[in-house]
């Protein structure tokens, strides 16, 4: 039976990238040897490297605008230490938004450097919107947003205008949707859910915010070093990276971000508009800021949850009870997940309403 994968990450990835990981882990570019034993110095995989690299401006049409693309190790949440050692003078501040777990801990990390504001919360409503209408002291060194909070199902519609670098954590929804990318002085991401497998974090950053801390920042941790070694200053992350670029090339292959947009907006209606209609399901997320990556709802009965996980179990789909913070259940709809996949979900809510 076809599995229809809604996990929140490591995620489902296209078909193709599977199919052509596998082959390389047998026999790279039929060198004889394995994507998992080659030298990372070798000339294959230098290849794969920069065409990562450059795909990545490419599909973000921020070539040629002074940014620089790293492919490093530790996940996101090591991005959280890394942003305000990097950006955060000496006796400075940063402004960060608070909208989820995520976002949390990247505040939690940053008051290690310094003052840390918190210019909006919406932890009181357990995370359900995403606040409007706040203020970004101006005399911050950065400001810092997440786009997509994959536990609560909210969604940053819009990014605010600041005269301060903003920063942006998009681990859930990099590549999802048309954006103005070049507003962003930094943008970082785990692979983990529309890229890759997790093992390898994307960061895409502008040269001219760096070097201004005045602080001295460890080798490891600076972007700079990073960048001097082409995200080669110790091995970097090769299957990971090799795998990335597949789904880079399969997403340029499918028209690029504004196609996937067109898709994910698709998979996103279907199901939004069957928890609206089915009097037995409600959204978990303020309708305006609902995410279209991460869809969390409810049952308005508890006592039908035994039938209904019964029900999509038996329909091959995999993935969906929601987090614990949240409840209920939680529907991942990443770049691969294929429509079809999403008007499965919404037959077996309409067949256990019908059978209700």
């Amino acid at each position: 039976m076809k599995k229809h994968n809604y996990s929140a990450g490591p995620c489902i990835l296209p078909q193709e990238v599977f199919e052509k990981s596998a082959q390389a882990i047998l026999d790279f570019n039929n060198s004889g040897l394995s994507i998992l034993e080659i030298s990372h110095r070798s000339k294959d995989f230098v290849a794969v490297m920069e065409e990562a690299r450059a795909l990545v401006l490419e599909l973000l049409n921020l070539e040629g605008k002074g940014y620089e693309v790293l492919f490093l190790g530790g996940g996101a949440s090591l991005e959280f230490l890394m942003v305000p050692y990097n950006l955060m003078k000496v006796d400075g501040k940063a402004a960060y938004l608070d909208t989820g777990t995520w976002a949390s801990g990247a505040i939690k990390e940053a008051k290690h450097f310094g003052e840390t504001v918190i210019v909006a919360s919406s932890k009181p409503e357990n995370y359900n919107h995403i606040p409007k209408g706040y203020t970004i002291p101006s005399d911050a060194d950065y400001f810092h947003c997440t786009s997509n909070n994959t536990i609560f199902g909210t969604q940053m519609k819009s990014f605010p205008d600041t005269n301060i670098p903003l920063v942006c954590d998009m681990s859930s929804d990099i590549f999802s949707r048309v954006l103005d990318f070049s507003k962003f002085d930094l943008i970082y991401a785990g692979a983990q859910k529309n890229m890759g497998p997790a093992g390898a974090t994307l960061v895409v950053v502008k040269k001219e915010i760096l070097g201004k801390t005045g602080r001295t920042i460890p080798n490891m941790l600076d972007y700079q070093q990073h960048i001097d070694k082409e995200s080669m200053y110790n091995t970097p992350p090769v299957f990971p990276i090799y795998a990335s670029l597949l789904t880079l090339q399969w997403l340029k292959n499918l028209g690029g971000i504004a196609a996937i947009e067109k898709i994910n907006e698709a998979k996103a209606n279907l199901l939004y508009t069957e928890i609206d209609r089915n009097p037995l399901f409600k959204g978990a997320a303020v309708k305006e800021d609902r995410s279209n990556m991460n869809v969390t709802f409810l049952l308005n009965d508890d006592a039908h949850q035994e039938k209904f996980d019964a029900m999509w179990k038996a329909a091959g789909i995999s993935g969906l009870p929601g987090h614990r913070s949240v409840g209920g259940y939680r529907a991942s709809m990443y770049n691969a997940l294929p429509l079809e996949s999403v008007q499965v979900l919404v037959d077996v809510m309409q067949e256990l309403e019908n059978k209700i």
